[in-house]
């Protein structure tokens, strides 16, 4: 079994959605409840940048810079590296805050809630287009958490962590259809996914320190084990696509683990793809 390796100090108090592009440098992710991105660079530094009360995800944009969810919207910047600007409120209700998000291979944006008191069905999973249109794509959300695409673009899947596992859609003429189970979590909670270039799942499964890998057929393929319990999300990046990250929190912990909050590496078999970027 792979040894995932330690890559930045515990810097966050709840890590969450890493994501790698070239168009910022390489990883970036978010420390979700202090508002900020991280970013990790070359020499092995990680910058902080302060974008609001919440940072939930980020993708690159199609057009450069990168798009953020916020707290309870979106925030949109022109550069890699500048301050966002905030976009109009996709609700009202300040007893919700954004969780998750990601985008599909039209350039449309998903951005799921969840409420501050973990009031079950409360949130939504929303869908932002390139021109800025926003729908419900799904009403009554606990905890929406990651979504991925399959690589032709006909599977989407996702984690609504309090149902217990992992959901799949059809993707029909752009819309998610057809929604059913695709595995469970088990003992753990699954939180954040992504999709690698052989349309296997990743799934990083919180309160248990674990990253599974799923064959699009739901075949356990493999498990690794983290140092920490709160494994939160993980992505495929790196320059040859085979370094899998994994984010991990202390979020509420009274004895977290010392490295609880770090984000760890694993090399794995297949490779990721290029991130889905935002195309508004």
């Amino acid at each position: 079994m792979t040894t995932p390796e330690q890559i930045t100090d515990p810097l966050c108090y709840h890590g969450e959605g890493p994501v790698w592009s070239e168009s910022w440098g390489g990883l970036r992710w978010v420390d979700m409840l202090a508002g900020d991105l991280m970013t990790l660079r070359a020499d092995g530094t990680v910058d902080r940048l302060h974008v609001g009360e919440v940072a939930a995800f980020v993708r690159p944009r199609t057009r450069g810079g990168y798009v953020v969810g916020i707290e309870r919207g979106l925030a949109l910047a022109d550069g890699p590296d500048e301050v966002p600007t905030p976009q109009p409120e996709l609700w009202s209700d300040a007893g919700i805050r954004m969780n998750e998000g990601g985008c599909d291979p039209a350039g449309n944006v998903y951005a799921g809630g969840m409420a501050y008191d973990r009031t079950v069905g409360a949130a939504s999973l929303y869908r932002v287009s390139p021109e800025g249109q926003v729908s419900v794509v799904l009403p009554e959300v606990t905890t929406s958490n990651g979504i991925d695409f399959s690589p032709d673009g006909t599977r989407a899947y996702y984690n609504d962590t309090h149902t217990g596992g992992t959901d799949v859609f059809d993707v029909v003429d752009g819309e998610l259809t057809n929604r059913r189970r695709f595995h469970s979590a088990d003992d753990g909670r699954a939180d954040g996914l992504c999709v690698d270039s052989a349309g296997n799942v990743w799934v990083a499964l919180n309160r248990v320190g674990r990253v599974r890998l799923y064959s699009p057929g739901a075949e356990i393929l493999e498990e690794i084990s983290l140092p920490v319990r709160l494994a939160t999300a993980c992505t495929l990046g790196g320059e040859d696509g085979r370094d899998l990250f994994v984010t991990t929190s202390r979020e509420k912990l009274e004895d977290p683990e010392p490295e609880a909050g770090a984000v760890f590496r694993i090399r794995v078999d297949v490779p990721g793809r290029p991130v889905l970027p935002y195309a508004g």
